[in-house]
Formats: C-alpha cells, sequence, structure tokens
C-alpha cells in the first residue's frame, strides 16, 4: 500500500476548488472580519420588525445576505481543515468560522421570538395582502408550530452565543481523532508495516491478508482506548449540551426536542428500531455467509470488510465518473452534465488519500455562487467507486436545493439528507449489476451494497440506540463514564452478531468513540436508516418506469425545507409517515444477502 503523500505533494486537480470560494487565506480572513461589522446592520431591526411589509422585507433580505456570507465562510474552513488536520492554518480557518458562525447567530437571533410577539393573525394579514410575503407563507407556520419551545429574545440570544462553546466538543474530539492521533503500523501476513491513518484505514480494513486487517482494526481502536476517558468526557459533554438545550425549550425529552426541531415524528424513531431488532436474524445469516465464503472457523469484526474473492477490479477516478453517469442517466441531461462537469471540469472532489486527511467522505452544503464540494480518499477501487456516487447525490442535492430555493429554504431537512446519496448508490449499482455480468465483478458489486447497508442498517441503527439509552441515563442525572458506554456499545454489537461473530468487547466496545463526528450531531444515525430506505423506493420507482418518477425525485431535490419533511417526500412519491419503504428496504438488503450466497456458494 503505498505511503500516503504529504498534502503539499497532491497535484492541483486532485484537490477541491478552493480559490473558486476565496482567493487566499487572506481574503477569508478578510471576509470573516467584515461579516461580523456588518452584524450592526441585522441588530437594526431589532423592536422594528412589526413597523411595516417593507421593513420586514429589507430585515429578511439583510439576514439572507449574511447567512449566504456565512455559507460560504463555513464551507471553506470546514474543507480546509477537513483535507489536512495537521494544517494549523486550516484549523485556525476552522476556529474562526465557528465562533463568527455563533456570532451571526446571537445577532440574528431576535427575530423568531420578535415575529411570535408580533403575532400570528398580523403576520398572515400581511401574506394575504402582498404577493412578496406568500414567500414567508411557510416559514411563519413553522414558526408559529414551534411556538412552545421558542423563548423571550434575551433568552435565544444567549442560546445563540452558547453554540460556540457547545460546538467545541465536537470539534476536540476531530482534532485528537484527526490530527493528534498517531496509528501503530498494521502488520502483513509477511511482517511488513503498514502505515495506518485515518486516510488508510479503510483500505486496510479491505485488504485480502487477514493478518493486515486484523492488526489494522486492532491497532486503530487501540489509540481510542488508550484515551477512552477523555473521549468518553467528551461526548458526555455534547450529550449533557442536548440535554440542557432540552430542558431550555421545555421539552420532556433530548429526543423529542431534536425530533420536534426537525419536523419528524418521534414514532419514524421507534420504528426504525423496532423494525431493525426484528429484522436481527437477517444479519445473522450474512455472517453465516462470509464466514462460509471467505472459509475461516470464526469470523471476527476484521473479517466484516474483507474481500470475498480474490480477484481485483481497479477503478479508476475517470472510469467511476462514467459508471455513475451511466447509472444516473434516467435522471436526464441536466442532471448528468452537471455532475460530470463537476468532477472533471470544476473541480468538486478533493480525493487525493493524502496524510491527515480526515476519515471517511462528506459533501458540503452550499449557497447557489458556490460549488458543493466533496472530501474523500479515493482509492481506485469499487468502494472509491460507490463513495463518490453516494456524495455526488448529496452534491447535486445541494445543487438543485442552492439554485430553486432562497436562502432560508436551501438547506434541505436532515433526515432526507441521506436519501439523494443513497439513491444515486441504489441507480449506479443496479445499472453495474445488469451490464456487468462477470461474476467476480457481481460479488464485488454485492460486497459494496453490503457494506453500504452494513454501515446504514447495521452501524446507524446500532448507535441510535446507543444515543437513545445515553441521552436517557444523562436526562436521569446518571453519570456516563467510559466503562459504561463500552459495556453499552459491546452488548448491543453482541446481539447484532447473534452468536456468529467473535466479540472482543474492549475494542468493539470503544466503536462508539471512533464516531468523532456522528453521535456530536444528536439523533443524527437513524436518519441514515430512513435515507437508504427512501432511496431505495424513489430508486424503484425510476427503474420500473413509473411515468414521472424522475422528474419527482428532482422536484424532491429542489425542495429544501420549502415544505415540511415528510411533504418533501411525497414529492418525490414516497409516504416515509408508513413503516413500508423501511420493511422494503430489508427486503432488498435480503435479496443482496441470498444473491451474494448462490454466488459464493
Amino acid at each position: 500500500m503505498p505511503v500516503p503523500l504529504p498534502r503539499a505533494r497532491v497535484k492541483k486537480s486532485q484537490t477541491w476548488n478552493a480559490e473558486s470560494v476565496f482567493a487566499s487565506p487572506e481574503a477569508f480572513d478578510a471576509e470573516v472580519k467584515s461579516l461580523l461589522e456588518s452584524l450592526p446592520d441585522a441588530r437594526k431591526f431589532q423592536w422594528h420588525l412589526g413597523d411595516s411589509i417593507g421593513t420586514f422585507l429589507e430585515a429578511m433580505k439583510t439576514m439572507d445576505v449574511l447567512d449566504q456570507r456565512s455559507s460560504r465562510v463555513r464551507v471553506y474552513a470546514n474543507m480546509s481543515n477537513a483535507v489536512d488536520a495537521n494544517d494549523e492554518l486550516g484549523a485556525a480557518m476552522n476556529g474562526k468560522a465557528m465562533s463568527a458562525l455563533a456570532q451571526v447567530g446571537a445577532a440574528v437571533s431576535f427575530l423568531e421570538p420578535e415575529l411570535l410577539a408580533i403575532g400570528e393573525a398580523k403576520l398572515r394579514g400581511w401574506v394575504d395582502s402582498d404577493p412578496r410575503m406568500k414567500l414567508y407563507d411557510f416559514f411563519f407556520t413553522d414558526l408559529f408550530r414551534k411556538q412552545a419551545h421558542v423563548r423571550s429574545a434575551e433568552v435565544e440570544e444567549l442560546l445563540g452565543m452558547l453554540r460556540d462553546p457547545f460546538q467545541a466538543v465536537r470539534m476536540t474530539a476531530g482534532a485528537i481523532a484527526n490530527a493528534d492521533f498517531r496509528f501503530k503500523p498494521a502488520k502483513d501476513s509477511k511482517g511488513k508495516n503498514l502505515e495506518l491513518t485515518q486516510s488508510t484505514k479503510n483500505s486496510l480494513m479491505h485488504s485480502p491478508d487477514r493478518k493486515a486487517r486484523r492488526t489494522a482494526w486492532e491497532n486503530y481502536n487501540d489509540k481510542y482506548l488508550e484515551f477512552k476517558n477523555t473521549l468518553a468526557g467528551n461526548l458526555a459533554a455534547s450529550i449533557k449540551s442536548n440535554v440542557f438545550n432540552m430542558k431550555a425549550r421545555n421539552f420532556k425529552s433530548s429526543l423529542e426536542a431534536t425530533l420536534f426541531n426537525g419536523n419528524v415524528p418521534v414514532e419514524m424513531f421507534h420504528n426504525l428500531l423496532d423494525i431493525f431488532q426484528k429484522n436481527l436474524p437477517m444479519w445473522h445469516k450474512y455472517w453465516r455467509i462470509r464466514r462460509r465464503a471467505l472459509g475461516v472457523k470464526v469470523l471476527h469484526p476484521c473479517d466484516i470488510w474483507a474481500p470475498l474473492t480474490t480477484k481485483k477490479h481497479k477503478v479508476p477516478f475517470e472510469t467511476a465518473v462514467d459508471w455513475i453517469c451511466e447509472g444516473l442517466t434516467p435522471m436526464g441531461d441536466e442532471y448528468v452534465n452537471v455532475m460530470r462537469k463537476g468532477c472533471l471540469e470544476d473541480r468538486w472532489v478533493d480525493r487525493a488519500p493524502n496524510a491527515g486527511k480526515r476519515e471517511g467522505a462528506f459533501s458540503t452544503r452550499v449557497p447557489s455562487d458556490t460549488h458543493p464540494f466533496i472530501m474523500m480518499s479515493y482509492t481506485d477501487d469499487i468502494g472509491s467507486m460507490s463513495t463518490l456516487s453516494h456524495e455526488l447525490g448529496h452534491s447535486m442535492h445541494a445543487w438543485y436545493a442552492s439554485r430553486a430555493q432562497p436562502m432560508m429554504y436551501y438547506l434541505y431537512p436532515s433526515i432526507v439528507a441521506e436519501t439523494a446519496s443513497n439513491f444515486n448508490q441504489a441507480m449506479t449499482r443496479a445499472h453495474l449489476l445488469k451490464t456487468k455480468k462477470d461474476k467476480y465483478f457481481q460479488i464485488a458489486l454485492l460486497e459494496e451494497a453490503m457494506g453500504n447497508f452494513h454501515r446504514y442498517f447495521f452501524i446507524m441503527p446500532t448507535l441510535a440506540r446507543f444515543e437513545l439509552a445515553t441521552h436517557e441515563r444523562a436526562e436521569k442525572g446518571q453519570p456516563l463514564t467510559a466503562d459504561y458506554m463500552n459495556n453499552l456499545m459491546a452488548d448491543l454489537f453482541s446481539e447484532g452478531y447473534g452468536g456468529e461473530m467473535n466479540v472482543d468487547r474492549d475494542r468493539v466496545g470503544i466503536t462508539w468513540g471512533t464516531f468523532t463526528t456522528h453521535l456530536y450531531i444528536d439523533y443524527y444515525s437513524f436518519q441514515y436508516a430512513i435515507g437508504i430506505s427512501a432511496a431505495n423506493a424513489i430508486a424503484k420507482r425510476i427503474l420500473d418506469g413509473v411515468p414521472g418518477a424522475a422528474q419527482d425525485h428532482i422536484n424532491f431535490l429542489k425542495a429544501g425545507s420549502s415544505i415540511s419533511p415528510m411533504d418533501v417526500y411525497k414529492t418525490a412519491g414516497i409516504d416515509m409517515t408508513s413503516t413500508q419503504p423501511i420493511e422494503d428496504a430489508f427486503t432488498v438488503l435480503e435479496e443482496y444477502i441470498d444473491r451474494l450466497g448462490e454466488l459464493t456458494s
């Protein structure tokens, strides 16, 4: 395995188009300074929003501009830090951005309390009397839905100011894992040292060499175990901040507070976990098939990602772009051409697995005057192609929503965020399963599918169960220690493995510590499972030739947050208030498991 290049040696063509956002870090600093200096332009509207329709519209225009500028600052700083955690300049910019965004949030925090004080009757009168106010119809509907949980302007300003210190624990977790941790090298079966970093870990876990996988998995988790108390204290602080916000806004639980804010039925969370637990035997069946296919007596967690064939399939970046575009052809020329140009010309993708790059992958949510950007480590294989397809789904969601909606609606609800990404993967996978008939390529494709379902339909629901238990414990004032978290996590995974896997309780138990992003966004993990369920339902409509299904999906992408999340899903032609899409997704999973069993028997 090649040693990751230092960031300075990465080809520019493999990096994100930073200069399209700000010409230089100095230009970024100047914009942050200017942004903060402009905050009085927003504050001057406090106590005057109800003066007239004209004053209200002027205030909203001012806040839209602030929002757009803040988004550019956020994207630039976040990407700069993520692609090289060892870059102190990037870390400093990220800190400046977080602080600036908190100050912006505090400066405009008077908006909702003041509109509530004006009253729904007057605001509805404005909507009925002036066509310019129609834009704010849903905004007002959602605002008064949340009325009982919006505090006074003074309290809202204080809560806005608390965002910066509360978010510090998430930044700390990321800095520890991505910048400070130095992992002991893995070793292959010949005794050769293999560099283990956040950007090489994924490739090592997919190695056909079992010793390389085992030592990589052990050494990776051992580093987190070494700092388990620090990580536990950090995560506990994040959970306690959620509980604080719950109490400050008069909710009965942090789960209710989080889902209410996103206008998501609490029943959706519990339904998912119930269906997940009911279908655990399906996963137990998969572990048996995998153990048999690998020819091992005992399956270990490091074997979950092991290739089931020795035949390698090299997929260069440009080939991956071609295959993804072919799979998405039913979406039309605009969708495909924008995606292709973003990858091959506009440098949406920062893809080199350089030293210091953050683990995993993500796509930014951006305003219409900025490209969506993807951070990932592309390693010329089917797994990387799948990740690219996934993140391009996010990017196309951001591209369509930001161009169809004003700033106040362009950020789509988090509950729908994972739908567009998994949709891209489902369409790409269906195309390749249909056109690439080689048995070993089909096995590799099904392995990719199972890897995706494993993360979204096994890991994420398990993390959701962990979140629920830890939040409920914190709400009761009970301590959240490292040992409690480790034992809870080990118990949950043991249930999921169903006796088909050797469980190293310490190393499996620290899994929570390795999720330094997901568990710091409260109750986000379960939404991945909702996303993959909806994605497969939408893909099925298109692949089955349902008239208008492709346009329904584009309308879904364009909706942003201009309507409620459940109505956004209805735009795509599916009903996510029903449990059927989740049940159907487990049916898709079972089909993949059975097909993989046949091919590897």
